[in-house]
């Protein structure tokens, strides 16, 4: 499966009491069914370009793997709808997704979530007009955005430049596309800054804090529980960015500029 992240469609635009039939774009949504060692896993809602970075990506965030040749075998059914993976080391059991609960009825509460990840020590800083800036860039590359606009659009940057990018239907997809991707290429993404169009929820922060992010940057607004993970985990959030204005939350100490 490696089809194109927006598909071609004709609708009817209404404009001042008058219908117009106009072509334009949607973004396509596929379900990816993932299987490992032939045990039915998770299905991820995607988009369906470079599946493969996703799952990689997805594996690493999940604790399976910690690089790309740990995989040793894909395979791929159903017009690529659907992958088993096979890995060096055979889990004994696959991890279960962490539901928040108040400890009463099971599941994982606050405290458990807070202590699962040590906190981020990385000593980066940057201006807050490079993360203006950043931002900018991130929106300007965003191409499947531009052209159909219903996607989510992430990137990691070194402080200066993008150096990697991904779109995705799902804002936790694309951070598990640029984890997979920084596999790939051999770059460790610890240290670096993510920047992303999604909101950031307590599921984001949590991505960003296995890869060793620092700071995490929006276009839009956090969650109050992912901030309350961010302070524990020493994370720098930021949210709002703007051309000329951007919101610290927690951590501040690593935006400099306006003091």
């Amino acid at each position: 499966m490696n089809e194109k992240p927006a598909q071609p469609i004709t609708y009817v635009r209404v404009e001042r009491n008058r219908k117009v039939l106009v072509k334009g774009h949607v973004v396509a949504e596929v379900p990816l069914c993932l299987r490992v060692h032939g045990e039915p896993w998770v299905t991820l809602m995607c988009s369906p370009h470079d599946v493969e970075a996703l799952v990689l990506g997805f594996l690493r965030s999940e604790g399976l793997i910690h690089g790309p040749e740990d995989v040793v075998r894909w395979d791929w059914a159903q017009e690529g709808r659907c992958v088993d993976v096979y890995l060096s080391s055979a889990p004994t059991a696959l991890p279960r997704r962490p539901t928040l609960t108040t400890g009463c009825v099971g599941g994982v509460t606050f405290e458990d979530l807070e202590a699962a990840l040590p906190p981020v020590e990385a000593r980066a800083r940057v201006d807050a007009s490079r993360l203006m800036e950043l931002m900018a860039r991130l929106l300007r590359s965003a191409r499947t955005y531009r052209l159909s606009r219903g996607i989510h659009s992430s990137a990691l940057s070194d402080g200066e430049t993008l150096r990697l990018l991904a779109e995705d239907v799902g804002r936790h997809n694309t951070l598990d596309r640029l984890w997979g991707q920084a596999m790939r290429a051999g770059l460790d993404p610890q240290g670096h800054i993510l920047l992303t169009t999604g909101r950031i929820s307590t599921e984001m922060l949590r991505k960003a804090a296995k890869m060793g992010v620092p700071l995490i940057a929006s276009r839009t607004s956090p969650t109050h529980l992912a901030l309350q993970l961010a302070e524990a985990w020493h994370i720098t959030v930021v949210g709002y960015v703007r051309p000329t204005s951007l919101r610290v939350y927690t951590h501040p100490e690593r935006v400099k500029g306006g003091d």
